[in-house]
Parts: structure tokens; sequence; C-alpha cells
């Protein structure tokens, strides 16, 4: 019997880069009507460009706008993550769903800290956990849907290795994951109080994201419960052995974070996890995790990928053409993205999170994730500030 598609509004808050790739995976959404009313930025000429790209109804400047748009289901906060914590209470108080990209929070100083990156760390994850445990009691007296856009989940290499897992019952033994590139290209990515915390938060979350959800996924499917047991860290600031000749081709300018990370996480059934996250690699994003168990080994290459191959001499008429995320030229041989938006999981994701409303159900990627990611974070700034193991 035939029934009418569900309609899910959104109102998006950010008009920058991941605006876009909300976008490009809203474009692709099937099943579920997605209706995009509202964008927000406080530069106004970027909310309007995300309107203009996307047909969302309007653009505004103010959030408050969104928030007593009566029409809207969810807000989509896809601004820096100092705005998370505040936007995502503000909404699900308006009676909003919530979508939240990552990292979910940091810590970020207190008003008029300078320097907060030498803050110590374990000031910084004592505040940071009791901000979670108060944002688990906000959502859960809400009674609205927090999910957390951590696209790594939603991969589809992830994907289909969780699906393996799940069929073979499979104890995963280790994973190593990682994302590295030359730099950001945000302005404020090397400032603590805006980023709160360099490349191991800002991008390291991502392999982590989807290490801790594979896990996740084994314990379900073997009948066990696996938690995190410790973390041990080591971070830095390999650019600093740069003169500005040698550092002309790293975006990475970090002032009080890190431009390299490495986190190992240790589970409680004695299983481990190692993140790699840095600034310093040329060539375009670095974005992979490798799953070995005790009856196979799974290869997520989710960039680059071997699907397209292309080599031009020259880049006349190229100018709107995009090859790949972080390459300064399209000279030579490069690795061509090819549905990006539906390898990298930005489709699944928010295909899971239009349904997740529409049909009243929990997300593949929720707040505990979220909550778990955060932690370990925090706990690994902790362990390379003071160079032993933390335990959880």
């Amino acid at each position: 019997m035939y029934t009418e598609p569900q309609v899910v509004t959104v109102g998006t808050v950010g008009g920058g880069y991941a605006a876009y790739l909300h976008g490009n995976g809203y474009a692709k959404v099937s099943g579920v009507t997605v209706r995009l009313k509202g964008v927000c930025d406080i530069d106004a000429a970027k909310a309007e460009a995300v309107r203009d790209a996307y047909g969302y109804e309007y653009a505004c400047s103010e959030f408050d706008e969104l928030l007593a748009d009566a029409d809207i289901d969810v807000i989509d906060i896809v601004t820096p993550p100092f705005l998370h914590i505040s936007m995502v209470k503000k909404a699900l108080q308006a009676g909003k769903h919530v979508i939240c990209e990552k990292p979910l929070t940091g810590y970020f100083g207190a008003p008029g800290e300078q320097n907060v990156g030498a803050t110590p760390k374990s000031l910084m994850y004592k505040q940071v956990m009791a901000e979670l445990d108060d944002l688990r009691q906000v959502i859960a007296s809400s009674g609205k849907k927090f999910l957390f856009a951590e696209n790594f989940v939603y991969a589809t290499p992830v994907q289909k290795a969780a699906e393996i897992v799940r069929a073979k019952k499979s104890k995963i033994l280790f994973l190593k994951g990682e994302e590295s590139l030359k730099g950001s290209s945000s302005p404020v990515a090397g400032k603590w109080n805006c980023s709160g915390g360099g490349t191991l938060s800002r991008t390291g979350c991502h392999p982590l994201g989807g290490m801790l959800w594979l896990k996740q996924q084994e314990a379900a499917a073997r009948g066990e419960r696996i938690t995190i047991r410790s973390v041990v860290a080591d971070i830095g600031v390999a650019t600093a052995c740069l003169n500005e000749d040698e550092h002309r081709h790293i975006a990475a300018r970090p002032e009080d974070v890190e431009d390299f990370g490495v986190c190992t996480v240790t589970f409680s059934d004695g299983t481990k996890s190692v993140t790699m996250a840095t600034d310093t690699v040329l060539g375009g994003t670095k974005n992979y995790i490798e799953v070995y168990c005790n009856d196979a080994a799974l290869i997520c290459n989710i960039t680059p990928t071997d699907i397209l191959n292309t080599y031009f001499l020259d880049q006349r008429d190229l100018d709107d053409v995009y090859i790949a995320e972080m390459l300064p030229a399209k000279l030579g041989w490069n690795k061509a993205f090819v549905n990006d938006e539906i390898i990298r999981g930005y489709v699944g994701e928010m295909q899971d999170f239009v349904e997740t409303i529409a049909y009243d159900r929990e997300p593949t990627s929720g707040f505990e994730l979220a909550y778990q990611v955060t932690q370990v974070l925090h706990a690994a700034y902790v362990s390379a500030e003071e160079g032993r193991r933390v335990e959880l």
C-alpha cells in the first residue's frame, strides 16, 4: 500500500566547508523527503552561498531565527567546535533534534585566557567530562535525538567491514586508523581556544570514532561488553624545525596546538587500536582504517582510492572540476575522488539521520560514541603531557 514519504525539515547553522559536505549528502537521500528550510552564518555571504548551492528556502545571520522556525525539525550544527555545546543545548531546549559535527567539544579556555594550549591537560579533561555529563542529562530530558556526524562510521568500506565482522562474529585484535593531510584550511585551526586541540582532535577523531564503533559492532555480534581500559599518547609540533621557505608547502600553522599525534587505546578485552593524525602529509588527504581479526584482515581505504587515476600536463579548463581534497595543483598523476560523498560516508550519514528522525529510532552514530571519542582524545592529551598511561 502506497504511503506518502516522510518529510524532515532541516535548519543548518554554519556556512563553511562542512555545510557543503552535508549538503551533498542531503542531495542524495532517498525514501525520506528532506526539506532544506534555513541556513545561518554570521557571515551573511557564506549563508547565501550555501542557500544558493543547495536550495535552502532562506539564509539568515541569527541562530535564534532558525530556533524560532516552527517548521524546522532538526538543527544541523557545522560551526567551529567552541560553539557546539552551547548551540546543541539551545537547539534541544527549543524542541529541535540535533546533528552535530565532530569533534563534539573540547577545552577552549576561560574568558580572556591566553595560550590556552598551555593549560594543564588534567584540568581540560575534568572540565570537558563535566560538560559531557551535563549534556547527557540535557539530551535525556529533551526527548530529542542527538546525531553525531562522524562520517567515518558511514564510509562505505567501514560499513562493509562491519557487516563482515558481524557475520563472522570475528574478534578484532588490532585496529589502525589515520587521517593526515598538509594542514587545515581553517584560519583558526592553530588556536586551541577555537579548535579545542590540534590535529589529534581535529582529524584524529575520525579514525578513532570509526574504530571505536567497529569494536561496538564486534561486541554486539558476539554478545560481549567491551569498554575502553586505557589510553597512551604522544603529540608534538613536527613543523617547528622548518624555516619559512621550508614551510611553504605545509598549511599547518600551529600556535598552541599539535601538528602530530598518535594515540593507543587498550580495550577491556586486551585488544588495541592506534590512531594517527598529522598535518605534515603532502599529496592530499590520507584516510583509512585497517582491521586485523582472528580470522580476517580488512583494509578500509577511504581516501585516496584507485577508482580513477588522472594525468594532466596542464590545468586548462579544469578550474571548476574537483579532483581531490587538499591538492595544490592538478598536474601529473593524481587519484581523483569519485562519488566522494558516498565513499566518505556523507550520504549514508544523512540517510541514517533523517530516517532516525522520520521513524523515531536510534541513530547508528549517536551521543555515546561522541562521548567516548571526546573522552579518549582528552585522556590522550593528559597521557602525552604527563608521560603516563591514563586508565579510564
